[in-house]
């Protein structure tokens, strides 16, 4: 797999990857890795995915060490798959009522049912987390479903609205402004600081969306 690695700060180094599948990849399998608790990956704290990123922290300086080598040989020696999700799958309860539903069916060629079905067909995933606490990017929803955001954003979006945007559907975990078309809603708690981990959603989780009145 390509990959470029830069420094960030003493301890931590950036993945520049050629994309989310490939970040995706290279995250769980970083993940893989800590979990086995050899050198040097037992010193790792996190890793955290981007859109074509992964930033991977280490509880200690990381100049003349043998973390970055590391990190380009198991990179090396991957395919860019994503990786199986845990098992089972989140199901988000939407109401699908969104003032841009109609615009969406329009922008597609799909009916509003249209829009519907494929978006809960779907099985989507959790590729990283941003914009927001709570907030995840999810992929893996067919393409016909990819549709520009809007030219103007809103200046102020629910909690709980389900949006499109790009190759991307996600849910607001609190109200603020955004610019994604909005097709539902659901009154799933995304971010919640007492839970642990606080948010819903994360990287690698699988969902799907079920329809609700």
């Amino acid at each position: 797999m390509d990959a470029a690695l830069l420094p960030c700060g003493e301890q931590a180094v950036l993945v520049e990857l050629s994309g989310t599948d490939a970040a995706m990849a290279a995250a769980a399998e970083i993940g893989r890795l800590r979990e086995t608790g050899a050198d040097p990956w037992r010193r790792l704290v996190d890793v955290v995915p981007g859109a074509r990123t992964v930033l991977v922290t280490f509880d200690h300086p990381l100049a003349g060490s043998a973390v970055p080598q590391a990190i380009r040989d198991a990179l090396a020696a991957m395919r860019v798959e994503v990786a199986v999700g845990p098992a089972g799958t989140l199901v988000v309860p939407c109401r699908y009522d969104g003032p841009d539903l109609g615009v969406v069916a329009e922008l597609t060629g799909l009916s509003v049912a249209g829009v519907v079905d494929a978006h809960t067909s779907a099985v989507w995933r959790v590729a990283f987390g941003g914009f927001a606490p709570g907030f995840a990017y999810l992929v893996g929803g067919p393409s016909l479903l990819h549709v520009p955001r809007r030219e103007v954003p809103r200046a102020s979006v629910p909690a709980g609205a389900v949006g499109l945007a790009g190759d991307y559907t996600g849910i607001y975990p609190r109200s603020s402004p955004g610019g994604w078309r909005l097709i539902g809603s659901t009154d799933l708690v995304l971010w919640d600081a007492e839970r642990r981990p606080p948010a819903l959603l994360t990287p690698g989780t699988d969902v799907r969306f079920e329809a609700v009145p």
